[in-house]
């Protein structure tokens, strides 16, 4: 135990010190690695306890290595027929990623794995099915791909002793969170689990909860970018962005770039526009075959172009080193994606630039990406020849101010004088419009309007209906002219604290 306790004090950083198996151990010799990162540092102690572990952690910092070197260094002790471990990630270019970790980690080991993505290639379905019906040591899977061969009775998940969820949060994006619990069904009562994320919301802790028993918990600098990296943003209308990125094109040499787009037509259109200009760059989405995007994703982590341009696919768990550039070319939908995004950046301790347009329509999403990772980004001013560009303005909550947003009227400016948050009124648009969006007086926000009788359906407009106006004079109400859109007063629900 004086091992894991020097490990938590952070005074042991290399690999040789976590008793590692000798085959363990040259594996990672040979790739050139001895000192552990933090996640690392933390993390492989604890997993070779056979806790179960819940680890949160950026993109970035080495969470594939933080549990594929236990994992391995496990299996390697004893040989066995049946698969004994599990990892589950949730798109195929992760899946392929972590089986070329663990192929470079368990070199001089006999341990095996066999990577189960989808696709249409009969080849890979039979290649697939071989590694399951003949016991590789690793399955890494997406989970709707492990389910088929499941319920095709291909897949025994009878032996398995160890499970590991990677980028549990996109997972729970995407839609597998049924999946996964179905998975988990298939497994012993006694296993390991592990969960590994790079962001901490809510549903992850439930999953947990449901998964995982008396779970250790890491949580290293949690929906931050890495120090690395150098962060900048730029104002622009939406006709601007391809001006401005050909604009920092042409500033200096870029050594490999990631542009990240909402769209897939949006990204064969930044690559048509940037390759007429001869800047060598390729796109990557869903809509491209499989082979094609692994062929893609090979040739720039090789440097034989420097632009890569596709959707958030690239932004997780592809592990390509030396990136000097990220551009958001659109804010990403939520703000733990822009962590991921500018986390293929300054990697390991180097450094990049990561860049993001702004349109006025994006301006609170980039906000909330502000108060997430906890501090302004520069926006550094627009080049002149671009034209006129808008300026940084965070929007005003719904329902505030005076009258002149939804809801306003006198009282508590932030919950828009009428007793509830929103503008005052029923927070439900629907109802209101069945309400007649009476306009009227609005109750003053703190005047004891937190009855919930309200109006009946259908009463109208508040200016007609003379019982509304005395329920609020004997409520306390008054205060200001309330907003068509709201009313003011209550409209059937207590006002939200």
């Amino acid at each position: 135990m004086a091992l894991y306790a020097a490990v938590f004090n952070d005074s042991i950083l290399k690999f040789t010190d976590f008793g590692l198996e000798p085959s363990v151990e040259d594996s990672i010799d040979a790739l050139g690695f001895s000192e552990a990162t933090p996640i690392q540092t933390q993390a492989i102690p604890l997993i070779l306890q056979e806790k179960d572990l819940i680890a949160c952690a950026q993109t970035g910092t080495g969470k594939t290595a933080a549990y594929v070197i236990p994992t391995v260094n496990h299996l390697n002790k004893e040989e066995s027929k049946h698969s004994r471990a599990v990892i589950l990630a949730p798109t195929r270019e992760l899946v392929e990623q972590i089986d070329q970790n663990i192929d470079a980690l368990s070199y001089f080991t006999g341990v095996s794995s066999v990577p189960v993505i989808g696709g249409n290639n009969p080849k890979d379905f039979e290649r697939q099915k071989f590694g399951l019906r003949n016991g590789a040591d690793i399955i890494i899977a997406t989970p709707g791909r492990l389910l088929t061969f499941i319920s095709l009775g291909i897949c025994d998940l009878t032996h398995i002793e160890r499970v590991i969820l990677d980028e549990a949060d996109k997972m729970l994006d995407m839609g597998f969170y049924a999946d996964i619990l179905k998975i988990i069904r298939q497994l012993p009562e006694e296993r390991q689990t592990l969960m590994f994320s790079a962001t901490m919301p809510p549903k992850i802790r439930k999953l947990a909860e449901e998964i995982l028993k008396e779970p250790e918990t890491i949580n290293l600098n949690l929906s931050k970018p890495a120090e690395g990296v150098d962060l900048k943003a730029y104002m622009v209308y939406p006709e601007q962005k391809i001006p401005l990125l050909k604009h920092i094109l042409g500033q200096g040499e870029i050594d490999s770039m990631i542009i990240f787009a909402a769209s897939k037509a949006n990204v064969d259109r930044i690559t048509r526009d940037l390759n007429k200009q001869n800047l060598g760059a390729k796109a990557i989405h869903s809509d491209k075959d499989q082979s094609e995007r692994l062929e893609t994703l090979r040739m720039f982590k090789n440097k034989q172009f420097p632009i890569l341009v596709g959707t958030d696919v690239l932004a997780r768990g592809i592990d390509i080193d030396d990136l000097s550039h990220v551009v958001n070319y659109d804010v990403p939908r939520d703000a733990e994606d822009y962590v991921h995004r500018v986390g293929r950046t300054a990697r390991a301790s180097s450094t990049g630039e990561a860049i993001t347009f702004i349109t006025p329509d994006d301006a609170y999403k980039f906000g909330r990406i502000e108060r997430l990772i906890e501090q302004e980004v520069p926006k550094p001013a627009v080049p002149e020849e671009l034209g006129e560009t808008p300026e940084y303005r965070l929007p005003r909550r719904k329902g505030g101010g005076g009258g002149r947003r939804k809801g306003g009227g006198g009282g508590n400016r932030r919950r828009g004088g009428g007793g509830n948050r929103g503008g005052g009124g029923n927070r439900n648009r629907n109802n209101n419009r069945r309400r007649g969006e009476g306009g009227g007086q609005g109750a003053n926000a703190e005047g004891g309007n937190r009855q919930p009788q309200g109006n009946k359906e259908g009463e109208g407009n508040s200016n007609n209906n003379r019982r509304r106006r005395n329920n609020r004079r004997r409520r306390g109400g008054g205060g200001g002219q309330g907003n068509g859109h709201a009313g003011g007063g209550d409209q059937g629900q207590p006002p939200q604290a």
